[in-house]
């Protein structure tokens, strides 16, 4: 495939304005570039989330083991497109830069997966049974990779490489915390501010909460090698309506990054306990809830593929040497993992630092290396 055609098929993707929506837009033009090859055996199937919203799994090639690739086709809010020096949503480069939004995150990595199968494709070169996952969501609770581990798709991977950035395709991600939102609300009793005895005040009770939690999670004071320490941040607190009235109504928010020492759960059982407890002093009406929690990712820096793709790397990069890291971000490597087998987890791409950020940009150069990365991964982990 030539270079042009390589960048119009990035540019196509970040021209989509899947912002944590949307994702069937991008579905429908990837699929229609896997269509003409359906007479090689390319299998596609589309999973809705909801409407407007639908996963892509594109299946290529045959044989008992099966290598997963996986991007998501969401992207964060450009914000204000008037801080950027170009249209977040038209590929522009510049200086051997290509700007706008997920052209690090990860718009760059899934089209570089996308690209590597259809040259396969093209050439009849597919070394053995290549899985895309393509999902929704991952941005706001990776609800798209928890759908299609559900469903199967994940089940039988031999190793599975999710092309999140990878500051620039020098680092190999193959452990990362994991994630707890939670959303403590407290109900009280409204009253005028003159006559506090008649009312509840929900505000109180929830630093209550506030306070004793701080301890209670600090208790999780185990450190990964890798990863560190679980850490924990209260990020939102609300309540109240006015100021002459006692409030009957607060909610805190907080995000815990765990670590493989600690599953979920556990903090799970302290947090729940603790409301418990708080329930107990008379009007006290806490609950919580948490939103799309993930577990942290385990793995071995010296697993099979993290090796396999080191050995690639120090033959596509000759400039430049890789490492395998732990992340403190998750990704849909949190939910992938629950697939059925026993599997390798790794996450490069062409994407750098600047995701989430005004003026994103992925280095072209990069990105072409990138396609060869995965094409001649793809053909030695099928021969050893």
């Amino acid at each position: 495939m030539e270079k042009q055609k390589q960048i119009d098929i990035l540019a196509k993707l970040i021209s989509i304005k899947s912002v944590n929506d949307n994702e069937s837009e991008v579905a429908d033009y990837i699929e229609s570039l896997f269509a003409p090859y359906q007479d090689q055996g390319v299998q596609i199937d589309r999973v809705q989330y909801a409407p407007g919203r639908d996963n892509l799994v594109v299946t290529i090639g045959s044989g008992d083991q099966i290598l997963g690739f996986s991007g998501h086709e969401d992207v964060v809010s450009a914000g204000d497109e008037s801080d950027w020096q170009t249209d977040p949503f038209q590929a522009t480069i510049k200086d051997g830069n290509l700007y706008g939004r997920g052209a690090s995150d990860m718009k760059s990595g899934l089209a570089a997966l996308i690209i590597s199968m259809l040259e396969m494709l093209e050439d009849n070169s597919v070394p053995g049974k290549i899985r895309l996952l393509c999902t929704v969501g991952e941005e706001t609770g990776e609800y798209g990779a928890a759908q299609l581990t559900k469903e199967g798709y994940a089940d039988g991977l031999a190793g599975l490489i999710i092309a999140e950035p990878g500051n620039d395709m020098t680092e190999i991600g193959y452990t990362s915390k994991g994630v707890i939102d939670y959303i403590v609300t407290s109900v009280g009793k409204q009253a005028h501010s003159s006559q506090p005895e008649k009312g509840i005040n929900a505000i109180d009770h929830l630093i209550d909460f506030a306070t004793q939690v701080k301890p209670l999670i600090a208790q999780f004071d185990q450190e990964n090698p890798i990863l560190g320490k679980l850490t924990h941040v209260q990020s939102v607190f609300q309540g109240g309506s006015q100021i002459n009235s006692v409030p009957d109504k607060a909610i805190i928010k907080g995000n815990i990054r765990t670590i493989p020492e600690y599953p979920n759960k556990v903090v799970f059982a302290a947090l729940n306990d603790l409301v418990e407890k708080l329930n107990q002093k008379d009007g006290y009406d806490l609950s919580i809830r948490y939103s799309f929690p993930e577990e942290a990712m385990p793995g071995d820096k010296n697993a099979p593929l993290i090796k396999l793709m080191e050995k690639v790397h120090g033959e596509i990069f000759k400039d430049r040497s890789v490492k395998a890291i732990g992340q403190s971000g998750a990704s849909d490597g949190s939910e992938f993992l629950h697939g059925k087998g026993d599997f390798a987890i790794a996450e490069i791409g062409p994407g750098n630092n600047t995701q989430h950020q005004t003026d994103e940009f992925v280095n072209v150069e990069t990105f072409y290396k990138s396609i060869e990365f995965y094409k001649q991964v793809a053909k030695e982990f099928f021969a050893k």
